[in-house]
């Protein structure tokens, strides 16, 4: 047994649970993992966030807590050792919405309304103190992944000097407002359906550890434009308007922050998949770069985003199948 094994049998002891059948549960692409523990009739889940500078448990258990007073659906927390990176969290159950809406595709409208309706709640209230708050110069900077990893791995090195300054200038002309509390990651994978629940409660809210203050349109985008499925067009579309209305806003007002906070996003996202594999090791990422780089032709399409889309086109490669083939053929090869 490794030393992380043996702190995780005993934080376990120590919670009550030592007793408990374990099965692991998928993680994601950071270092978290997390286990199913089951006793009797009694279930709960294991997260696993080894300390780092990269997430802090500390975090995730502010922020949820934050939520829970706004009457949101984080996981209870049972019992937590944070210093060592260890929570015994609630099991709000399977049903993510990217499983629902694999059984059943009819209910997306119905699914994605009730997570805007998680937004607008979380927006209006007063954001917790001291949490980050990125420049247009930092979300700019924060995309130049794409061509550090993404362009550079199909091409090789190219000059992102112009690119980044043209994004952050784009972004200070149409995203660069009023600041909310981010959740950063708010999209089906991180949702989970509670139909027995009320309200925005039914909406469980998972992985919100690194949220930070942002323009209103970034969760909203992530939920809309989601890298690892299919959102319909009709449905993206009434969220749109869903969100604009409750805003007191029309649609053309939120349409180029919207374009250009989905071209910042697009942009970090394509670079961070590519990083995924060249250094990580985790080549199952670059399969999804086609569906983002979808939606970043859809968000540069904006008339106020013309020079970044110029920028764009020149700079980075169409994900064809010889290129993401090279960045696979590269896997794990890469310093960070």
């Amino acid at each position: 047994m490794n030393e992380r094994a043996f702190e995780k049998t005993a934080f376990l002891h120590q919670s009550g649970w030592s007793t408990a059948q374990r099965s692991h549960l998928a993680g994601d692409a950071s270092a978290r993992s997390y286990e199913r523990l089951v006793m009797g009739d009694r279930r709960a889940v294991l997260m696993d966030s080894p300390p780092g500078p990269a997430d802090d448990t500390a975090d995730f258990l502010r922020i949820g807590a934050h939520l829970a007073g706004l009457g949101l659906s984080p996981p209870q927390v049972i019992e937590a050792m944070p210093e060592r990176g260890l929570l015994l969290l609630e099991d709000l159950g399977d049903a993510l919405f990217t499983h629902v809406l694999a059984e059943n595709p009819a209910v997306e409208p119905q699914l994605y309304d009730a997570a805007i309706d998680v937004l607008l709640v979380l927006q209006a209230a007063a954001p917790p103190q001291n949490l980050p708050n990125f420049s247009a110069q930092d979300w700019a900077e924060a995309a130049g992944f794409a061509p550090k990893f993404y362009a550079s791995a199909i091409q090789g090195p190219v000059d992102a000097a112009e690119y980044t300054a043209v994004l952050a200038q784009t972004l200070c002309d149409h995203a660069d407002g009023a600041r909310v509390l981010l959740l950063r990651d708010y999209h089906a994978g991180n949702l989970i359906w509670l139909p027995e629940r009320k309200d925005v409660a039914r909406v469980g809210l998972l992985d919100f550890q690194q949220a930070q203050l942002g323009q209103p349109g970034y969760d909203l985008v992530s939920l809309l434009q989601d890298a690892r499925r299919d959102v319909a067009r009709a449905t993206e579309a009434q969220g749109l308007s869903r969100f604009a209305q409750a805003k007191g806003l029309t649609l053309e007002e939120i349409k180029a922050g919207y374009a250009v906070i989905g071209a910042q996003r697009a942009l970090r996202i394509i670079g961070i998949f590519a990083r995924l594999c060249l250094v990580s090791g985790k080549p199952g990422y670059v399969a999804l770069i086609p569906r983002v780089w979808e939606q970043l032709m859809r968000n540069l399409a904006h008339p106020e985003l013309a020079e970044l889309r110029r920028i764009c086109l020149r700079l980075l490669p169409e994900p064809t199948t010889e290129n993401l083939n090279r960045i696979t053929a590269q896997c794990a090869t890469r310093s960070p």
